[in-house]
């Protein structure tokens, strides 16, 4: 038998191995990394030992003051449901990868559950760069196990939660916004996640109809070009794709741009005015959107003007600056996409031993930590980052050897929490150009443990 034979009989195992594998349990959406280095802390008799992770940010985005925490849910989620099905191990031996491993760490797997304590800030909490998000106090491996998992829902939807946040910020409390970022999101699971943590971060609802109903939200949207097309040539006319639409939907707002959408809006005030037609409001996708909005506005001036098309917390904060009569946004593109937040995960403690990175640029603080946030008369003043053994601070014990300690906070609520830390900050933490850095300042404590384990022995 050659080696190209030996090769696809290999594949055609693994591939059979796979092909009945589903997301359930998540065990093996990890990186590889994590279950060689699991494999190698079973070898070594170390994969028991009591391990502290933390899962933080060290530099927020160009221009962002803050962040908004958020994903814990979904962490939480996949904790609770972690686990390696004889399929999984079958198709993890197939790879060849593991053929050192010790026979212990197959049998660690076939029985693995997270038996772990989870301390997270709250869902909607503002935090700054090298604070904790999350911390995991569990065995080695299965602290190490997780990385990868947390980091990707906490990363993501911190991302957009954050951005959701500015966005309601610059916008004003009155705009309708609403999320239509699935076509641009990652995959289909992200953008469950990106509307979900936009609504909590401060958009009104999505055009995601699963999302929307799972997060028991009303779906929301207007109509696509191709409406109007396909309709305006089989019929005859742009208003004719309008007319359509209004029979099914009557009152819904009306997409003018295909064409001209100064026509269009002209077309639509002759036929409201002689009440051939309903008109709550139209969207406008594309072009000069300030001097757009600003002559539909006076062809239909008792009519709502929603904007889409690329749409960030700059050019909102452009639109309201030239006083653009535009009343409410569709977020997409930038809101699901953009800079990432490159959230870390690291050792800060081993069997009681505080741990640090020294790398240069890279450097973290030893020791399992807590945020203690110092607040007058209801505005944020400064962060202490201390250690956790200083007292209560915003992190909290929300899971307890593997098992939750409370529900999910539900949307509305997490929603509540964003806009009320949001208000806390100061204008100049809240720019969207935002260029200093956040007052947060380490305790003595944090400060003495981080000397000492800096200073040579």
């Amino acid at each position: 038998m050659n080696l190209t034979t030996v090769q696809t009989d290999r594949d055609r195992v693994l591939s059979q191995s796979i092909s009945s594998l589903s997301i359930g349990g998540c065990g093996l959406l990890t990186d590889l990394y994590q279950l060689t280095m699991t494999a190698c802390y079973v070898g070594e008799s170390i994969e028991r030992s009591a391990a502290s992770f933390e899962l933080f940010v060290r530099k927020l985005p160009k221009g962002f003051g803050y962040l908004i925490a958020m994903g814990l849910a979904q962490a939480l989620e996949y904790l609770e449901s972690l686990q390696f099905s004889s399929t999984h191990i079958a198709a993890l031996q197939a790879t060849g990868v593991f053929k050192n491993a010790p026979d212990r760490f197959w049998e660690l797997l076939a029985t693995a559950k997270f038996t772990g304590d989870v301390w997270a800030v709250p869902e909607g909490t503002a935090v700054f760069a090298n604070e904790p998000i999350l911390r995991i106090e569990a065995p080695l491996w299965q602290a190490q196990l997780v990385e990868t998992y947390l980091l990707n829902t906490i990363n993501y939807q911190t991302l957009i939660a954050t951005r959701a946040a500015r966005i309601r910020d610059v916008a004003g409390a009155d705009a309708t916004l609403l999320e239509f970022g699935t076509r641009r999101a990652f995959s289909p699971q992200a953008s469950i996640w990106a509307a979900r943590a936009a609504i909590a971060g401060g958009l009104d609802t999505t055009s995601n109809v699963l999302a929307a109903l799972k997060l028991g939200y009303q779906p929301s949207g207007t109509m696509a070009h191709s409406l109007v097309m396909a309709i305006g040539a089989l019929e005859g006319s742009e208003q004719a794709a309008f007319t359509a639409f209004d029979r099914y939907f009557p009152g819904a707002p009306l997409l003018i741009d295909t064409y001209d959408p100064i026509a269009a809006a002209t077309g639509l005030a002759t036929r409201v005015a002689a009440g051939e037609i309903e008109l709550s409001g139209i969207r406008l996708d594309s072009g000069d959107l300030i001097a757009l909005s600003k002559q539909v506005n006076s062809i239909l001036p008792n009519v709502e003007i929603f904007a889409s098309g690329d749409l960030d917390e700059w050019e909102i904060a452009k639109l309201r600056s030239a006083n653009a009569p535009i009343s409410g946004y569709g977020l997409g593109t930038k809101l699901v996409t953009g800079s990432p937040v490159n959230g870390v995960y690291k050792l800060v403690e081993i069997e009681n031993l505080p741990t640090m990175k020294k790398s240069p640029e890279k450097m973290t603080y030893p020791g399992r930590k807590q945020i203690f946030r110092q607040v007058r008369d209801g505005q944020f003043t400064e962060d202490i980052l201390g250690l956790a053994n200083e007292g209560t601070g915003l992190l909290q014990l929300v899971m307890s050897e593997g098992e939750r300690l409370k529900s999910d906070d539900s949307l509305p609520a997490i929603r509540e929490h964003t806009d009320a830390n949001v208000a806390s900050l100061s204008r100049e933490i809240r720019d969207i150009n935002y260029t200093g850095t956040a007052p947060v300042n380490i305790s003595p404590a944090l400060a003495e443990i981080t000397q000492s384990l800096m200073t040579p022995s």
